[in-house]
């Protein structure tokens, strides 16, 4: 969606009736424009058809309906008769002025509902401007860049409500066609406004204020579910006494997620039991300058090889078993892919757009903030981890700037095989990652942004994998809205065999289309022989390999 505003509310009227495919689609205001539309066509045609009745009957001159209606027009529109004015009975008289009065009536009613709500530039109440809501998500208080959050809303067909306390950015908002309302979160009526009762989520990020927005939302609907964002996770057991089903500290997710990226390697101790000798696993990283950066899945040479099967992928930090061929491959996305030996010749080609997995065992984290604290905690024990902050009592190793040349020196940079910015502030990140890039060029660089704009400078001060805050916590709240699993690489990657009497007679195509986000099917042994074609029919025969966290391979059996 355009993020420009309207040159007027005329453009802003038409646009919003461009998009108007259904009923449903029609916002509050103009459900009441339809309501009135057909009340003055109903009013029209009732005093044609008594207009022609009294004609006949007290005046006696037997008119059309066209030409009652016609003199009904013009008794309203106060355009006047001209020579047609023939009433001589006291009541055709009476009816006339009447119509004449209701006329005048009408025509200002029409003002107000119609042409100057048309021409106002800021319309007070917003609520006007909602489409019907039903199991949507109310988001409170979003400080963490609306229109991301919005825009990813709207890309994900998730209906939703913000209400913002600012009246001029929720204006500002709505005029960009977003579903937008003013007013206190905290107050029954603002939720009410929102729909509270009807809705399936609220999504509360206003700091202090989350406990009561999330009590003040329990008073309108208890079965409603409430996801708290925070900055710290000092508060969580106190939001989660009061009833909230989620809390998410953003920084220490941030910092989850760098770390998950660092270390995304899946262990395949259980492969070579799984799938027999002469098949390997591999784990393809997607050059963040190659051609496949930015990809759809179904592009890459993996999926137009046959004899190559991508079991999963590790996208923007997210692990997709198995990723939609559809999908895209942000920079450094790391695949997994199983298939003979032979078929993984050339595939590091930098035409092909891949490079091999780095494996870190000297880290330099900057930033010891809350991202950077969760950062330093998911290192396992045998990665050397260097520390770098301003503030000489978080205890890090190094005392000083991360964007400056000697304290990087001094934190081992130049000997180091990856350096996490996790700094809060977007500037110092990118010149940390510029600098660090200068210093030392082969080291990997994974940085923190908060702005989703700035994760192309990120890419062009020279890192390898920029996360940025904004659409990460957008599309985990899509992700929730959904009800979708969000699966992060904390456990292994496991292969295991299982029966295929549940999948005789599909092929294995189709045994991968159909899984899920936990578990994927990656081949099938007949014979003694591996097989991984997509064409082939299963039968009883047949052992199926399937792959999948840790959780979820344990679950299948019973399923």
């Amino acid at each position: 969606m355009s993020s420009e505003k309207p040159q007027g509310p005329l453009e802003q009227q038409l646009r919003q009736l461009r998009s108007v495919s259904s009923l449903e689609d029609l916002t509050n205001r103009q459900r009441t424009v339809v309501k009135y539309i057909v009340v003055l066509v109903s009013v029209l045609v009732s005093y044609a058809v008594i207009y022609q009745a009294g004609m006949r009957t007290l005046e006696g001159d037997d008119i059309t309906i066209f030409r009652a209606l016609q003199t009904v027009v013009e008794t309203m529109t106060t355009t006047g008769y001209g020579a047609g004015a023939p009433w001589v009975t006291p009541y055709m008289n009476l009816l006339i002025i009447w119509y004449q009065i209701s006329g005048v009536l009408i025509g200002l009613v029409t003002l107000r509902i119609l042409i100057i709500p048309l021409f106002e530039r800021a319309p007070v109440v917003l609520d006007d401007r909602l489409t019907t809501k039903d199991d949507h998500v109310v988001v409170c208080e979003y400080g963490r860049g609306k229109d991301v959050l919005l825009d990813e809303f709207e890309a994900s067909g998730i209906d939703y409500v913000l209400v913002d306390p600012d009246k001029e950015e929720a204006i500002d908002l709505s005029n960009r066609d977003y579903q937008v309302i003013d007013g206190d979160p905290t107050r029954t009526e603002t939720l009410r406004r929102a729909g509270v009762e009807d809705a399936a989520l609220v999504v509360t990020d206003a700091r202090a204020r989350n406990a009561s927005v999330a009590l003040t939302a329990y008073q309108c609907n208890d079965d409603v579910r409430v996801l708290s964002l925070t900055e710290t996770p000092d508060r969580q057991d106190a939001l989660e006494q009061v009833g909230v089903d989620r809390v998410v500290c953003v920084p220490s997710l941030i910092g989850r997620q760098l770390a998950e990226k660092a270390t995304a390697t899946a262990t395949f101790a259980t492969a070579a039991d799984a799938i027999g000798d002469g098949t390997v696993v591999r784990e393809l990283v997607v050059r963040h300058d190659g051609p496949l950066a930015g990809a759809r899945v179904e592009d890459t040479p993996i999926v137009a090889n046959p004899d190559l099967t991508l079991v999963g992928a590790w996208i923007d930090g997210e692990l997709r078993l198995p990723p939609r061929s559809s999908e895209r491959l942000s920079p450094n996305s790391v695949l997994v892919v199983v298939g003979p030996e032979a078929a993984f010749e050339g595939i590091h080609d930098e035409d092909d757009g891949f490079r091999s997995l780095t494996t870190y065992d000297s880290v330099v984290v900057a930033g010891l903030g809350e991202a950077g604290t969760a950062v330093t905690e998911h290192f396992p024990d045998e990665v050397d981890v260097t520390t770098i902050d301003v503030d000489e009592s978080t205890g890090a190793d190094v005392v000083g700037n991360a964007s400056d040349g000697p304290v990087l020196a001094e934190a081992g940079i130049e000997d180091a095989t990856a350096l996490v910015v996790a700094v809060d502030d977007d500037e110092t990140a990118l010149l940390a990652t510029a600098v660090g890039r200068s210093m030392a060029e082969e080291i990997d660089i994974l940085v923190r942004v908060t702005n989703a704009e700035d994760v192309a400078k990120g890419f062009d001060a020279g890192a390898d994998y920029v996360l940025s805050e904004r659409r990460t916590i957008a599309r985990l709240l899509a992700a929730e809205a959904h009800r979708e699993p969000v699966v992060h690489p904390i456990g292994q990657i496991r292969f295991a065999r299982v029966e295929s009497d549940e999948f005789v007679g599909q092929d294995l195509g189709e045994i991968q289309r159909n899984a899920n986000q936990e578990w994927v099917g990656v081949g099938l042994e007949r014979d003694g022989e591996f097989l991984t074609d997509d064409t082939i029919e299963i039968a009883d025969s047949d052992t199926l390999v399937v792959a999948g966290t840790d959780e979820r391979l344990r679950r299948l059996p019973d399923e």
